[in-house]
């Protein structure tokens, strides 16, 4: 198995969805390459796992990133809900919070321009990842409290920010 030290020893840039499949790899986080614009897998966070999918639009030289945490929201929340991904947008500084109309999908994304060559780095594709699930994992406990605590999403949303900063 290789480790992330390997795969940037082996390649410094390479195509997105390539490089992703080696640091899928290098941290042995289970994946499939859809197709040659697409990549989907499993990673492991704080409070529960999540969907990762990326999709490399050439055309843009945009690679899109969606980080899915296992949550839908049901038809009597999407008000609350919708609140409280105002207010947590407002704290997020890269990417963004939305629920997907069709089926109440919760999802962070978050989209990298790349430039002309549209190669990604190592280093650049480690921290696109590590901070999608760190903003899940951010705000996990908020929606938690929203959908089945029953908590209003501002009182949600700073129980949620009090329970991080207070972790070790």
């Amino acid at each position: 198995m290789n480790t992330e030290r390997d795969v940037m020893e082996e390649a410094d840039d390479a195509a997105p969805v390539e490089m992703l499949a080696q640091l899928f790899e290098a941290h042995g986080w289970p994946c499939e390459q859809v197709s040659e614009e697409e990549i989907s897998g499993e990673i492991q966070g704080s409070w529960t796992s999540y969907q990762l999918r990326c999709v490399w639009r050439a055309e843009d030289r945009v690679l899109q990133i969606l980080c899915l945490p296992e949550i839908r929201v049901p038809d009597a929340k999407r008000r609350h809900a919708q609140e409280l991904l105002t207010l947590i947008n407002e704290q997020v500084w890269l990417g963004h919070f939305e629920m997907w109309s069709n089926g109440g999908v919760l999802l962070y994304r978050h989209g990298l321009m790349l430039g002309d060559e549209g190669m990604l780095s190592i280093a650049m594709a480690s921290q696109a990842i590590e901070s999608a699930v760190a903003e899940c994992d951010r705000f996990y406990p908020a929606f938690q409290f929203v959908l089945w605590g029953d908590k209003r999403p501002r009182e949600a949303l700073e129980a949620a920010l009090v329970d991080a900063a207070g972790e070790a």
